[in-house]
This record gives structure tokens, C-alpha cells and sequence, in this order.
């Protein structure tokens, strides 16, 4: 095993709230390690839609995913957090002095305090009924790269958000695209479905893939609609299966954390049942919860600041207006606040 990692706070999970969360630490001058099963940060958004418009950033009509995590990476940077990327949290020991976290790869970390931002925990994409062999051979979950999509015909299989941003995106970009979907109405937001309706993208509703055809690769699909003798048959160069995902949040559920249906449940100071262990983002539930980038960074800055005031009795979990004593940009790097 190689020697362990000191630091008095580990964020487990490398998404934009732990990313944001790792800014915070640094301002209240904590070491930080960033854990993530993933082998580069961001989470979903990197691994899934790095190159989707994101709407609900605050000062930001829309910022593409790749970009908005460039930006946390370098708002943090001037802390050096330690990254820690493609280490899976598995274990966990508690001591006098606070825990200590054992990775899939045999990593020790210890810690004095831990906050848990694992959104999801580990996702896997639900399947089509029909022509998985397909995967990676046209069949995809996730669009990384959309000018990899330039004049093809497009087919998308799902109703949520995914499935409609997607179209959307890919609809100036492929030859064509069919967004089909099993119900009538849309699970996506309703301007989305709104520019969808105005937009070129064929909509086929109360149907569902039936048959993939195509050697090597995707050539065609049939749909079925509801109550058609027939199924249409579609061209189709990539088929998205869009259809969600399956969460899974492993080695935690161990940890002896508050969990209910998935959730980690945390009181107005973003702490857990276990002293020292705090979460934020969407892994987390509380009555009124809203599920938005937007609450996971307000969690994320409340659960890292009344870490700090756990290991540090007598302080204050308020972190003071970071405009009050933050140089301007390129005067230097942020300093603590008065309060730490």
C-alpha cells in the first residue's frame, strides 16, 4: 500500500459541486483532496454532455459544460487542492482523530472531516430494449463531442432533458433528427419542448425502437408507433439512447450515513448523522429540496464552511464577504477571511 494522504478535508466526488466545494476549503485555508471514481473531474458533465448549453448558472444565460468546469478548476486553483481521479471511496475507518478512507486501488486517505458531493454516485445508462450489440458502433449514451455528428441522420431515444437538449443541439449539425419517444408528452422542461416543437426535428411520440439494423455499423432503425400496422423505418448513422440512468451508491451505503430511497439525508448545516461527514448536491435530500446546479453550490459552500467551524470550535462557519478582502484579478490569489 503507498503511504497515506494527510489532508483535513476530503471531498468525495469531482463534479461541479465538489469542484466549487474545493474553492471553499481553500478559502478557509484547508488541505483538500478531491476523490473521484472518475479519471477526469467534472462528473456527469464531463463524461456525459461536455459540449451541452447549461442555463441554470447564475450570471451565466448559458455556459457549456467543459467550460463551466474549466472555470471551477481554475477558481480553485490557487489553493492547490489534490486531485485524487480514477480512485473509487470504498472503505471507511473512524478514529480519535477523525477517518480515514480506503480507495478501490488500495489508496489510504486521512482525513478530519469528510464532504460527500457524489451526485448520482455511479451511473449507468439504461440500455434500449432492443440492439445493444450495437454500442459504440453507432448506438451511444452520451454526446461528447457534437461535430463528430455533422451530417448524419440523427435518431434520439428518450423524453427527458437529455433527450431534448441533444436534439437540439445536434439539429445544425446532422443531416437529420428524430427524437422518438415512448409516451406523448415530454418529461423535459417545457421551453424545451417548446423550441423542440418549433424546431426541424421530427417527433414521433407513443413509440419506441423495435429493430437496429447495419453491418458493421448502424445504418437503420424501425419504429413502433402505438396502434400502426407498421413500423416506420428510419435512417440512422447514431442512435442516443437517452433513456436515464441507474444509480448506485456503493461502498457508501456502509458508511452507516442517513439514507433513504438513494439519499443521504443532512440537516440546514449540510451534516449527516456522522459527526465530521457533511454532503451536498444531488445525492442529498432534505423536504423542499430542488434538485439544480444552482442548491448544490449554496450546499456545497454551507456544508465546507460548517466543516471548518467542526474542526475548529469557536470559530465561525460564516467565511465573511469574500468581496471585502479578495484582490482584484491579477493582484495575487485570495487570502483567508478575517473570521478563520
Amino acid at each position: 500500500m503507498s503511504t497515506p494522504t494527510s489532508v483535513d478535508l476530503v471531498i468525495v466526488g469531482a463534479g461541479p459541486v465538489g469542484l466549487f466545494g474545493a474553492y471553499y476549503a481553500g478559502v478557509r485555508l484547508m488541505s483538500t483532496a478531491v476523490l473521484d471514481s472518475l479519471e477526469e473531474p467534472g462528473g456527469q458533465i464531463t463524461a456525459m454532455y461536455p459540449e451541452k448549453a447549461i442555463f441554470d448558472v447564475a450570471g451565466f444565460p448559458a455556459i457549456k459544460g467543459r467550460t463551466l468546469v474549466e472555470q471551477l478548476l481554475a477558481q480553485a486553483a490557487p489553493f492547490n487542492p489534490k486531485y485524487m481521479l480514477g480512485h473509487q471511496a470504498v472503505g471507511l475507518e473512524r478514529g480519535d482523530g477523525g477517518f480515514a478512507i480506503t480507495t478501490a486501488s488500495g489508496h489510504r486517505i486521512e482525513t478530519r472531516a469528510i464532504v460527500i458531493t457524489g451526485g448520482i454516485g455511479t451511473f449507468t445508462p439504461r440500455p434500449l430494449p432492443t440492439g445493444g450489440e450495437y454500442l459504440g458502433r453507432g448506438l451511444v449514451h452520451f454526446v461528447p463531442d457534437p461535430e463528430a455528428y455533422a451530417g448524419q441522420d440523427i435518431v434520439v431515444v428518450g423524453g427527458g432533458d437529455s433527450a431534448l437538449d441533444w436534439a437540439l443541439m445536434l439539429e445544425s449539425i446532422g443531416k437529420s433528427v428524430t427524437i422518438v419517444h415512448r409516451r406523448n408528452e415530454f418529461r423535459g422542461h417545457q421551453h424545451s419542448v417548446e423550441l423542440l416543437k418549433a424546431s426541424s426535428v421530427r417527433i414521433i411520440t407513443e413509440a419506441q425502437v423495435s429493430a437496429v439494423r447495419g453491418d458493421p455499423d448502424v445504418t437503420e432503425v424501425d419504429v413502433t408507433v402505438t396502434g400502426s400496422d407498421a413500423p416506420v423505418t428510419l435512417s440512422c448513422d447514431k442512435l442516443i439512447a437517452a433513456l436515464g440512468f441507474t444509480a448506485n451508491l456503493g461502498p457508501l451505503m456502509e458508511w452507516g450515513l442517513d439514507i433513504q430511497k438513494r439519499q443521504i439525508m443532512v440537516n440546514t448545516a449540510g451534516a449527516t448523522n456522522v459527526p465530521g461527514i457533511y454532503a451536498a448536491g444531488d445525492i442529498v435530500d432534505y423536504e423542499g429540496k430542488v434538485k439544480l446546479i444552482a442548491t448544490g453550490f449554496g450546499e456545497v459552500a454551507t456544508a465546507v464552511n460548517n466543516a471548518f467551524a467542526y474542526l475548529n470550535p469557536g470559530k465561525s462557519a460564516f467565511p465573511g464577504h469574500l468581496s471585502d478582502y479578495a484582490p482584484a484579478p491579477g493582484e495575487g490569489t485570495p487570502v483567508a477571511s478575517p473570521t478563520a
